[in-house]
């Protein structure tokens, strides 16, 4: 009997140390929330450059812009997820001219990950574990095809992974610290564009800021062709946003 209350002390203090452990694990991991904290009132401030083909298609040209999403309001969507509404203005990057409304979001969270909603089509932007083995299919509630060019009809199997966690990345506003870099696809046809040849081109990223959001995006799906004459197709387009105030 004595031997078995000896035995039972010295246990516990291992038990405990091991469940202590356990907890401190827990409070440290680091969920996507905390990389898009989300709150009514928010605003984010943007440099946006649109890539597109010009008249004729016979290159790409950019058009740049601010861009201001606003999160206007929080509701529950029909599976009882906590959801926000984001409101964007654009205006000219001289700000010459007022905000003027041109589309509207939402974000929406799950206790695995978080979705964006842009006209209709649902996207993973962000999934747990925040760790670089992580990959998911950000495209996977995609129907269809919404890119039209380079023959995108595997968009729904991109696969999304975490390629910098807490690393600096720069943007214009500045340096900012504790970042994850997510990208969604890196593909082309050659290694470098040539105009002599067929090209085409998936690439998208984005990078979120511990406890600031979406900080970062760059996206570019294009095709060009040779036959019957040289053109970029009817389609292809780009974006690139770069944070210049949040608040």
């Amino acid at each position: 009997m004595i031997k078995r209350v000896v035995l039972l002390i010295v246990c516990l203090p291992l038990l405990w140390v091991v469940a202590c452990k356990k907890q401190v694990e827990k409070s440290d991991f680091v969920q996507v929330k905390d990389y898009n904290p989300l709150k009514v009132g928010s605003v984010f401030i943007y440099r946006l450059d649109s890539t597109l083909p010009n008249t004729f298609g016979a290159s790409l040209i950019k058009k740049y812009y601010l861009a201001k999403d606003s999160v206007e309001s929080e509701f529950t969507d029909a599976a009882g997820r906590k959801a926000f509404r984001i409101f964007r203005f654009i205006t000219d990057t001289l700000m010459l001219q007022p905000y003027k409304y041109t589309a509207t979001y939402a974000a929406v969270f799950s206790n695995n990950s978080i979705e964006f909603l842009d006209k209709n089509l649902r996207f993973i932007s962000l999934a747990n574990p925040v760790s670089l083995n992580t990959t998911w299919k950000g495209n996977s509630y995609v129907n269809g095809t919404p890119i039209t060019v380079n023959n995108t009809s595997n968009y729904g199997n991109w696969d999304y992974q975490y390629l910098h966690i807490n690393k600096p990345f720069t943007v214009r506003k500045g340096v900012i610290d504790s970042t994850i870099f997510v990208q969604q696809v890196a593909d082309s046809t050659a290694t470098v564009f040539d105009p002599n040849f067929i090209y085409g081109k998936n690439y998208s990223i984005e990078v979120y800021a511990k406890g600031v959001g979406l900080i970062y995006k760059d996206f570019l799906c294009y095709f060009y062709q040779t036959t019957p004459i040289k053109t970029f197709e009817e389609g292809s387009f780009g974006i690139k946003l770069s944070l210049v105030s949040y608040k």
